[in-house]
């Protein structure tokens, strides 16, 4: 009898503390629920373990303390002849209000052609290099175009340019333990690792593991930066290469909105351990030339707390004419999964790309739990044939762009840090849907017949991974 009250007040206490929890979506406190009910212990072990989503108490006053104290940009003016639709205008506002990035006017932008000409354009501009070199990646590689980033660094660093190297402890836990990385701290680049784990017992009693830096900012000497999906890796990416190629987009930028990601990159930087790169900030900056309005849009456990579901949900029920999504995972919030049935309910294109098949199996068939829905609503919904489009882009009336590191996952949502940039030009939209339906013609259209033929237990499947969505 005591062993059974025991029990009854164990799973209480647990269940309490997933209700109290702040900050949380309705869904995710059902799904950590389940759990810990039909798997007590286990269950409870897990939810310690993983349902927190802090970094640590004096990693969050150290990252949210650096980001506040390191001067920002200064924003260029808007224009106000008429160029910036109300729409926009509304757009940037929720970008500004998420990471405090004012937009910018003045940018201009190339849109790599592809994953290996976006890293040798990235070892064009850092073999360029006159002062710095500031790099973040969640995952490098020492495979081909790891060892050319690494090798333009070194070049770099060897005639006096102050080059500065970070990459996630996890994503690139491989990389560290390289003789190229050991090769770049011996060549003068300084290294830095994010949000290193260290004792992995000791850490979960003070933070979430698996909260990463999923970040990809290459800033060159305060003038051109790079935003996009690629980690620096070969598109074969050996680690799963049974899912290669990976496909991936990025742009290259000029203008103020280097300055943003340039600030960016100082608060990772300095916020774990790095040195003070306050005086690079505080450099003149040159006056803005003609270009579209950019602004960038970073999210993380230590920003406001849903605010990447927030940009894209704002966008989405933006949409009046056209919208064009690829993500390679798709784990939505209930809102923003009503959202794009909303968009093409109420007439709007809405077109998805989803890869064909996923590198993680759960996420895969939790996605395709909502393509009745997508199909009903008038969605035309296409997977990706020719390996993993591994592209985050998000098109807009023909009119505003978002580019970046996030996915439409809880991960991004809740657990990464991500940066992104959110630009508004007809020219640059128009250059990133040609992309887009570059993707589409190597895609396979998916049915609303096609899917009413799922067998039972397939639907079984994809439903039940979708209900334990909130903590995939």
């Amino acid at each position: 009898m005591i062993a059974i009250l025991l029990h009854i007040a164990f799973a209480l206490l647990v269940s309490a503390h997933i209700l109290l929890r702040r900050h949380r979506q309705p869904e995710t406190r059902a799904a950590w629920l389940l759990i810990v009910v039909t798997l007590p212990y286990l269950g409870a072990l897990a939810y310690l373990l993983l349902g927190q989503t802090s970094i640590g108490r004096w990693r969050i006053r150290t990252m949210q303390r650096t980001f506040a104290d390191l001067p920002r940009p200064e924003a260029a003016a808007l224009p106000d002849d008429g160029r910036l639709s109300t729409t926009a205008r509304a757009m940037l506002r929720v970008g500004q209000s998420i990471s405090g990035y004012a937009p910018t006017g003045g940018n201009a932008m190339q849109l790599m052609a592809g994953s290996d000409a976006a890293i040798t354009g990235m070892v064009a501009d850092i073999d360029g290099a006159v002062d710095h070199v500031h790099l973040v990646f969640y995952i490098w590689l020492d495979d081909g175009n790891g060892t050319r980033m690494a090798e333009a660094v070194m070049r770099a660093a060897a005639r006096g340019v102050a080059c500065r190297v970070m990459v996630d402890d996890i994503g690139s836990r491989q990389f560290t333990k390289t003789k190229l990385w050991r090769q770049m701290a011996e060549a003068g680049a300084q290294t830095r690792i994010a949000l290193p784990v260290g004792n992995p017992l000791l850490r979960m009693l003070n933070g979430r593991i698996d909260l990463r830096n999923h970040r990809k900012i290459l800033v060159i000497d305060n003038r051109v930066t790079y935003c996009g999906s690629q980690n620096c890796a070969d598109p074969a990416f050996l680690p799963k290469a049974r899912f290669a190629p990976w496909v991936d987009t990025v742009m290259r930028f000029t203008g103020p909105v280097v300055r943003q990601n340039q600030h960016l990159f100082a608060s990772d930087w300095m916020g774990n351990g790095g040195d003070d790169i306050t005086a690079i900030l505080r450099a003149p900056a040159e006056p803005p030339g003609p270009g579209f309005v950019a602004q960038v849009v970073a999210t993380g456990p230590t920003f406001r707390d849903a605010a990447m579901p927030e940009m894209f949900t704002s966008l989405i029920f933006a949409a009046e004419k056209s919208l064009f999504i690829t993500t390679p995972y798709y784990v939505p919030t209930q809102a923003l999964q009503a959202a794009i049935c909303a968009a093409a309910n109420r007439g709007v294109e809405v077109t998805l790309i989803l890869p064909a098949r996923n590198d993680d199996f759960a996420v895969g068939a939790a996605s395709r739990s909502h393509y009745e829905s997508f199909l009903e609503a008038g969605v035309r919904l296409h997977e990706f044939l020719p390996g993993l489009l591994h592209a985050k882009t998000l098109t807009l009336d023909g009119e505003i762009t978002l580019i970046g590191s996030a996915n439409m996952d809880r991960r991004s949502f809740d657990l990464n840090y991500e940066n992104n940039i959110l630009l508004v030009d007809p020219a640059a939209t128009a250059a990133m849907r040609a992309r887009q339906e570059e993707f589409l013609a190597q895609s396979r259209q998916v049915t609303l017949e096609e899917v009413a033929a799922w067998g039972i237990g397939r639907r079984l499947t994809n439903n039940a991974l979708a209900i334990m969505g909130p903590v995939l």
